[in-house]
């Protein structure tokens, strides 16, 4: 593919996942718009591309705020011009939206210490689908309308192992990823004769600074439900930022999966296809 003609549209660009792919496209020769709620760390993904001899630009981004995402999507075009690619990697999880045991006792009713389902408030459940499902949703409306009838467009949402495997705890996150999965497809058949091919990656688990604390000790230790997880991944390990490179790379590139749409590819080790026998 003729990455030097494209242009990429990045939400969450400015956490560790999303910011190293940004930096793997611009190396291609791909133009960078590194979006993040936060403008410094969407400054920080586009300075060390820029560092690299490569181009992208920061915006500071709400995904769930279309008046401004409406802005900035003209400001981009004015920018870079036409966009071609569309990543939707903006999203996580609340812990207020996650009850604090794996399963249920009739022991949590009365414990003030401990969340149980019982008592997870639906406003922070809103929260966590608002921002990766809705975040999905609204960016998708403000920026697929360019996109349409242009060669080699495609949008790639982020969905998770949570999504086909709802994960203990993560009660929100778990069906707001689902409902990712579920858009992805919609999307991929309503917009198919247009052109406009879209998938998701579904990673598996992932070291990020959002989760470091709950997968890691104080001491850099790996906690029980790390061992868990490890457990459950034949490949035995936690994945890291490259491993996501070749399908993401895959399903930006029309030459390579111009026939791929409303697909769910795991980057997982092998995570979902494992039993646990």
């Amino acid at each position: 593919m003729e990455w030097n003609n494209k242009v990429a549209v990045i939400t969450g660009a400015g956490g560790v996942l999303l910011g190293a792919y940004a930096k793997e496209l611009a190396s291609k020769g791909v133009k960078i718009a590194v979006l993040s709620r936060s403008f410094e760390h969407a400054q920080h993904t586009a300075d060390e591309i820029r560092t690299a001899g490569n181009t992208a630009k920061a915006y500071a981004c709400d995904v769930l705020d279309k008046e401004n995402l409406i802005k900035i999507e003209k400001q981009i075009y004015e920018d870079f011009g036409q966009y071609h690619i569309l990543i939707n990697g903006a999203g996580g999880n609340m812990p207020n939206a996650s009850t604090t045991n794996e399963t249920f006792s009739v022991e949590d009713l009365n414990n003030s210490s401990t969340c149980s389902f019982f008592d997870i408030d639906s406003n922070e459940i809103s929260k966590v689908f608002s921002i990766n499902f809705l975040g999905a949703f609204i960016v998708s409306q403000v920026f697929a309308k360019r996109m349409l009838g242009i060669k080699g467009a495609t949008i790639i949402n982020f969905s998770s192992m949570a999504a086909q495997n709802p994960m203990t705890k993560v009660v929100g996150y778990s069906a707001a990823k689902a409902a990712i999965d579920n858009l992805t497809k919609w999307l991929a058949v309503h917009f198919a004769e247009q052109g406009l091919r879209v998938n998701a990656v579904a990673p598996g688990f992932f070291i990020t600074n959002q989760n470091r604390t709950l997968l890691t000790n104080p001491d850099g230790s790996l906690t029980k439900r790390s061992h868990k997880i490890i457990n459950h991944t034949p490949m035995k390990r936690f994945g890291e930022a490259r491993d996501l490179f070749g399908a993401l790379s895959w399903l930006c590139d029309e030459d390579a999966s111009g026939f791929v749409t409303g697909s769910i590819i795991d980057v997982d080790g092998g995570f979902h296809s494992y039993s646990g026998v």
